[in-house]
């Protein structure tokens, strides 16, 4: 045994780790969290002091049993998972595990750090070790007991009242509540028509330019100051009676700053915004540039530790950028002192660094070779970011024209711009969520105009009436969420991406192209939370509590303090809601909803359609909300207001095919079929005997199955990637026992506790080792391996 051990997170860190460290260390994988809060009530004690009572599940007791088989007579355990809060907690977790367990007598626990898993980094750490940090511990076991006691406590009433509401989060609710407040907006809103007039200008040289009407009888135009298409013609006639001269050119020089380098919310967006990928997949290929590639024989880390708050650059980072961009791009793009950025967030506890390469010399180009797709386009990202971050400014020459009639009544204003120096945009350009484009200002700002002269004649060859509409506030992206979230100073890097992730498994919200829509269930919990829990639905309540979090990491206030203050009127407000009465929820859900439950253009919008007489009403049942006639059991009117239903019984709806888009690599439609044992997928493709087909797996709802997933399915089995030892290529696919993983020709079931849609490598590695060292395991809750040409017997409970 040796005398060092280390313990990281997960199994492909640990093996390169290892290589840096060579015999002297052994390197151990703790999986993530070796130990959690168990899911039912009375976990957390309020009157106890909150204490919390900490459960090993099945692989926590095997990675503890591991962990003290492999520390078993060593002198030093250097906890070294990630640095940030929660890989603190799980240097805590395995601490006291082990000391509870009287296993690390003698030894000496100490916590490292490092930032990016580079052989430099490490070695660094182990010249630094120290303890673990209590403040940031105490700060998780804050954030732990609070999303608890609000889900064990809050989620029990909103069963009870509103059946069919799945569970509400502390702050999963506030961020359901913005996508649910900006539907309403979208709504409510009312369109209003304006008019904008722009001229086509000429200079004594005939040379022409545009401008636009901004001053008309002397009165200065506003958004709506020309409101219909009538104001419009009497401003154009105007104008055809007018001579113009230039009155007054003003000419400024504008400096542009490059963006900070990348945080996580940061990065999650403009990934979003450029490469159209999720926060999730983002962070899954983040994840993996972190814990490195082969390079030449050598496994390195490429990027920095990626769930950051931070936009901090180190002094040896800086200085290798800065030397890079003298020698790739030229004195004249570097500025004479680095750029030091600052955190906005009041205690950036995510991390040390902003997300940045490990060593900028590593181009693009020069480990494309090594790396897939979507692995190179976010390098190249996070590269050019870091990179453009810290070059110089971009200048601008600006110019704004006055042109004004003789009588003086009447204006248009011509801007324009030129590039004196493009600066960092010579390599990136931060890009920009989808607003309301109403105007063009931003493209009149970006015209060139030509050379003009103050009391210049000008000339009107043409003039252009423009009718415009307003438009409605844009649905929240995953994008535009995080960023809203951020704004609001709401939840945390590490969180964005399983918050929005839950909110969609609750059939609270939907994503379609791309954009965010709420469900009536996620609308009445809102609702019902709005009404009588407000106060836990404030967004400033809710940035106020994560203030607090982070005071409690940079111990500025302890922890009990904070969940005395928050538990005490919680509790209470829990109470009063109690003895609600049904009836009464739902009636003030209807006068909240009325809007999107029924169509109140009608003379009667709750009129009954099939018998004409009742009224609809807001319903529940156990299977979600629904409108139902109020003459029942007369008349039996009823409509679901809920996508949910069970595979069973909504195939039995299905007597014709359904389209659900068209494959975008093979540009055939994919249909929705149900076939004698089920529902299934078929592409449609001419002159094919037979098409593909795929069974759709047992637990998918076949009317929420979206074409992203339908081709994710036909791509089966597909490579989730290489094993860490081997390096050959571990495969996913579904066959009829079930999902399962393909490795070195053996076939190992996928247990229910694993998203086979979504397995990482490190899923599929831990999977495959539980098998090796525990071949005769039961397939029960395990993963399980059998042979293509006799695959072992398979009772109906295995079959997932």
């Amino acid at each position: 045994m040796s005398q060092n051990v280390v313990i990281v997170e997960s199994p492909s860190k640990a093996k390169t780790i290892n290589k840096y460290l060579g015999s002297d260390y052994t390197v151990i994988a703790s999986y993530g969290h070796i130990r959690d809060l168990p899911s039912k009530n009375g976990s957390v004690k309020p009157d106890e002091n909150f204490a919390m009572i900490w459960e090993l599940d099945e692989k926590g007791q095997k990675r503890v049993k591991d962990i003290v088989a492999q520390t078993k007579g060593a002198k030093n355990l250097f906890l070294a998972t990630d640095p940030d809060r929660e890989g603190e907690a799980i240097s805590w977790h395995i601490q006291q595990v082990l000391e509870e367990m009287k296993t690390s007598k003698g030894m000496n626990v100490q916590r490292i750090v490092f930032n990016e898993i580079t052989k430099k980094a490490v070695l660094e750490s182990l010249k630094k070790p120290r303890q673990v940090n209590q403040e940031l511990v105490d700060a998780y076991l804050a954030r732990r007991a609070l999303d608890y006691l609000v889900g064990f406590t809050l989620s029990p009433i909103l069963w009870r009242k509103l059946p069919g509401a799945r569970s509400a989060g502390r702050v999963q609710s506030v961020a359901l509540r913005l996508v649910v407040e900006r539907e309403q907006e979208i709504e409510a809103f009312r369109t209003q028509e304006y008019w904008s007039v722009q001229t086509q200008c000429l200079n004594t040289a005939k040379v022409g330019f545009f401008a636009k009407l901004n001053f008309l009888n002397g009165k200065k135009l506003d958004k709506f100051g020309l409101p219909n298409e009538e104001a419009a013609k009497l401003a154009v006639k105007t104008i055809e009676n007018s001579a113009f001269s230039v009155a007054d050119i003003e000419k400024k020089q504008v400096r542009r700053n490059p963006a900070a380098p990348f945080t996580t919310s940061t990065l999650q967006q403009e990934a979003s915004r450029k490469l159209g990928f999720s926060p999730k997949k983002t962070m899954q290929i983040a994840q993996k540039l972190y814990e490195g590639v082969d390079l030449d024989g050598e496994t390195i880390g490429l990027i920095s530790y990626m769930r950051t708050d931070s936009v901090v650059l180190s002094n040896d980072a800086i200085t290798t950028l800065r030397t890079i961009i003298e020698k790739d791009f030229g004195k004249q793009y570097l500025p004479e002192a680095p750029r030091l950025y600052k955190t906005k967030a009041k205690n950036a506890q995510e991390g040390h660094e902003a997300i940045r390469p490990t060593d900028a010399v590593r181009n693009p180009k020069s480990v494309q070779a090594h790396l897939d797709s979507d692995q190179m386009k976010l390098y190249e990202l996070i590269w050019k970011r870091t990179m453009a971050s810290q070059m110089e400014n971009a200048l601008f020459d600006q110019v704004g024209v006055d042109i004004t009639s003789n009588d003086k009544q009447t204006n248009l204003r011509a801007t324009g711009s030129t590039i004196v120096f493009d600066g960092f945009l010579k390599l990136y350009q931060e890009g920009k969520d989808a607003e309301n484009k109403e105007d063009k200002a931003q493209e009149d700002d970006d015209r060139i105009l030509p050379p003009l002269q103050v009391g210049e004649v000008i000339g009107i060859d043409s003039i252009i009436p423009e009718q415009h509409f307003t438009q409605p506030p844009p649905r929240y992206t995953e994008s535009s969420l995080v960023k809203k979230l951020e704004e609001l100073g709401i939840g945390r890097p590490s969180t964005y991406v399983s918050l929005l992730q839950t909110l969609q498994d609750r059939d609270y919200v939907r994503l379609e192209k791309r954009q965010f829509h709420p469900d009536q269930k996620g609308r009445l919990v809102t609702s019902f939370l709005s009404h009588y829990f407000s106060k836990y639905v404030q967004y400033d309540f809710t940035a106020s509590l994560e203030e607090q979090l982070d005071d409690i990491s940079g111990g500025r206030i302890g922890w009990l303090e904070v969940m005395k203050t928050f538990w005490q009127p919680f509790n209470e407000t829990v109470k009063q809601a109690e003895p609600l009465r049904i009836a009464e929820v739902l009636e003030n859900m209807q006068k909240d909803l009325e809007a999107s439950l029924f169509d109140m253009t009608k003379e009667n919008p709750k009129e009954c359609p099939t018998c004409k007489e009742g009224e609809l009403h807001l319903k529940l049942s156990k299977f979600g909300p629904f409108l139902g006639c109020n003459r029942y059991p007369e008349c039996k009117y009823t409509k679901s207001l809920s996508g949910s239903q069970s595979q069973d019984d909504s195939m039995q709806e299905v007597s014709e095919v359904i389209v659900l888009g068209q494959d975008p690599n093979l540009n055939v439609d994919i249909t929705l079929r149900k076939g004698p044992y089920g529902p299934y997928l078929q592409w449609e493709e001419k002159d094919v005997k037979k098409p593909k087909r795929v069974s759709i797996p047992p637990g998918f709802d076949p009317f929420t199955v979206t074409v992203e997933q339908a081709v994710k399915l036909g791509s089966m089995p597909a490579i989730v990637g290489k094993h860490p030892e081997t390096q050959t290529d571990i495969l996913v696919g579904i066959g009829r026992f079930g999902p399962y993983l393909k490795y070195d020709g053996a076939f190992t079931s996928i247990p229910k506790a694993y998203s086979f849609m979504e397995i990482t490598i490190d899923e599929a590695f831990e999977i495959l080792e539980k098998k090796r060292l525990n071949p005769k395991a039961k397939p029960s809750g395990t993963a399980r391996t059998f042979v293509k040409k006799a695959p072992a017997k398979t009772s109906a409970k295995d079959k997932k």
